[in-house]
């Protein structure tokens, strides 16, 4: 809808206006949802985030729920995890429900049958079942007007997918691509989607985590951007803009990060087994740095093979060769991949893990896993790193401490006036970090290095952000 302002003293008015119509455009469409690869990690959470939203949207509307009027198609190809999705979202609403207890008392205040609190969080949890609707056939979206995917990072079978859907769903409907490294325009133009496609690049678990990167094409309409905007704000989101460039800016960083990584490993290798290296690489990037974990764990969190993938799409995309690792393609062919099983604890990637706590290096030259239990190859890498600063405080201790900012000035200020071979190569790799974020900004991936802290900050969780005051 275009709008003419014919005088500046309407500006205020206008604005409100197209606010007011962007909210009503979005309370209408979540009325039918569809969620592609809904039982997936990234998929469960999403869903999960769309069910209380449009639940808590019927129940504002209509004081009641599984009135029929508000439909979320959850779709996927394996039937057995849909039904593990469903029991998932069962026990999520039910803390959900006492979390918001006060609101929904609100809501449901003209209805006799719920007198205890209980009353009211179990009549939710059993009615917003009613607003869910399982499939395996992507066209069950034909009458969404919502459309998220978080399939495969694969563009072509992304682009079998919108192809169909392009052809059965309604011609305003808008797509959301959970994509973490596929310019968008690429899937917009192939797909003939119009412009109705954004990138809406939710952090892993999407329910926790506070983070979605908005990535525009440069065709991306001004409708759906508005309606991304405004969801963000009902999801509780911290949304961070980032342009259409593979990898976009968390990746961007993070993968650069990981190759930086091996270079360091190659380095200490003069000196180390490979296995040694890594270990004292992954200890440098976690304790010296002060960051939730090291560089090595974080790769197994996301999937050596997920970042295999995203590699090669950043170098198809950018037309960097640099962009590929002998190592990681090592470990995949050794089918050493990470990632996570169903119950969210950690599969074994280049650590070794008991308890989601790292416990071994993977070798690749003898083909197993070498316990930091055996001999003492532990203290001798120990050794070489040194001491921590005296001021060292670690990473979950920081996260909600009032002083942290102080705590960090010193510690980075002993960090990088001391000798201690573990201090020296976090300086430089903390100053490696800071470019990297440098050049996301002078590629235009970033629009401002403020950006980039932020998705490092609020995906990442890093308790500071490679641009700062601290060094």
């Amino acid at each position: 809808m275009r709008i003419v302002v014919e005088h500046g003293s309407q500006k205020v008015y206008f604005s409100r206006y197209m606010k007011e119509i962007t909210t009503m455009v979005l309370n209408e469409a979540l009325k039918n949802v569809t969620v592609l690869g809904a039982a997936g990690k990234m998929g469960s959470g999403i869903s999960l985030l769309l069910l209380q939203e449009m639940a808590r949207l019927e129940l504002e509307q209509t004081g009641r729920l599984g009135s029929g009027g508000f439909v979320l198609n959850l779709v996927d190809t394996n039937e057995t995890a849909l039904g593990e999705l469903r029991r998932y979202l069962r026990k999520q609403l039910v803390k959900y429900a006492e979390k918001n207890i006060v609101m929904l008392r609100i809501y449901t205040k003209d209805n006799p049958a719920l007198v205890d609190n209980s009353d009211v969080i179990e009549s939710f949890v059993n009615d917003s079942q009613d607003l869910l609707r399982t499939n395996t056939d992507p066209l069950s979206a034909k009458s969404s007007k919502l459309v998220f995917e978080a399939i495969i990072e694969d563009l072509d079978v992304k682009l079998g997918v919108y192809n169909n859907l392009n052809r059965v769903c309604p011609p305003d409907t808008m797509y959301f691509t959970n994509t973490s490294s596929i310019p968008i325009s690429e899937i917009d133009s192939k797909a003939g989607l119009g412009g109705r496609i954004i990138g809406y690049h939710f952090y892993n678990p999407p329910a926790v985590q506070k983070l979605v990167e908005l990535i525009s094409s440069a065709g991306t309409t001004t409708d759906i951007k508005n309606i991304s905007m405004e969801l963000g704000k009902r999801l509780k989101k911290t949304i961070v803009p980032s342009n259409d460039k593979a990898g976009f800016i968390g990746n961007g960083h993070f993968l650069r990060d990981v190759l930086y990584s091996f270079d360091l490993v190659s380095e200490l290798q003069k000196r180390f087994a490979p296995h040694e290296a890594v270990y004292c690489v992954n200890k440098i990037t976690q304790d010296f740095m002060v960051r939730p974990m090291g560089i090595f764990q974080l790769h197994d969190y996301v999937g050596v093979d997920v970042c295999r993938h995203i590699l090669a799409i950043m170098k198809t995309y950018l037309g960097n060769p640099g962009f590929e690792n002998e190592t990681i393609n090592a470990m995949y062919k050794n089918k050493i991949i990470g990632g996570q099983f169903a119950d969210g604890s950690q599969k074994d990637g280049f650590l070794k893990y008991e308890k989601n706590k790292p416990v071994g290096v993977y070798s690749l030259q003898e083909n197993r896993y070498i316990l930091f239990s055996e001999g003492d190859w532990t203290r001798k890498c120990d050794d070489h790193l040194g001491a921590l600063p005296k001021s060292y405080t670690p990473w979950k201790a920081l996260l909600g401490d009032k002083k942290k900012a102080d705590k960090l000035g010193i510690y980075f200020k002993e960090l990088f006036s001391s000798d201690a071979a573990g201090c020296v190569h976090a300086r430089k790799y903390l100053e490696c970090s800071r470019s990297i974020a440098r050049e996301l900004v002078k590629d235009g991936v970033a629009n401002r290095i403020e950006d980039v802290n932020q998705v490092l900050e609020n995906g990442f969780f890093h308790v500071y952000g490679p641009e700062n005051t601290y060094f």
